[in-house]
């Protein structure tokens, strides 16, 4: 009839919980504490740094490893067999590791191709504008220097004019 674990009250259900929540952390040695949670952060950002990563064509896993391509074959009874993949040689199922699709890399990397395309395409046609610029400032150079040739005759003239 009467289960001794029951709890009889909402008091008592939420004081078991707390046991259950706190209680090992309660007995953990505040230096383990730390540790554990410098381990928890570095994993952390590391799992934030590997997403911030996954863009263009992968060089090299944040692990070090090196990338390989992968096919996948028909052995692996897969719907789409031959589907290629970036992935590091140290792959693992941890997160750390890439194994990005081989058509999301190349797609992100046509993106970046065709915005550069499209800035040289710009600066090439700003040419024709700048070359036009170029020439009207060595016309105002040519008309200047033939100015400061004037005056520095005129200077020589009355330079002698005062002298003699």
């Amino acid at each position: 009839m009467g289960d001794s674990r029951a709890t009889k009250t909402p008091g008592d259900f939420l004081h078991l919980i707390d046991h259950i929540i706190y209680y090992p952390r309660a007995q953990m040695d505040p230096a383990e504490d730390r540790s554990h949670a410098k381990r928890q952060d570095h994993h952390i950002n590391m799992l934030g740094f590997l997403a911030d990563s996954e863009y263009r064509i992968p060089r090299r896993c944040p692990c070090g490893g090196r990338l390989i391509n992968e096919v996948r074959g028909i052995e692996n009874h897969d719907t789409l067999p031959g589907k290629r993949f970036f992935t590091c040689i140290n792959y693992e199922a941890d997160g750390f590791h890439y194994r990005q699709p081989w058509v999301i890399g190349m797609q992100e990397e046509l993106e970046r191709l065709t915005q550069r395309v499209e800035e040289a395409e710009q600066v090439i046609m700003g040419i024709p504008k700048l070359t036009k610029q170029i020439e009207t400032l060595e016309e105002q150079v040519k008309f200047l220097t033939d100015q400061v040739y004037e005056l520095t005759v005129q200077i020589a003239n009355l330079e002698n004019v005062c002298f003699d």
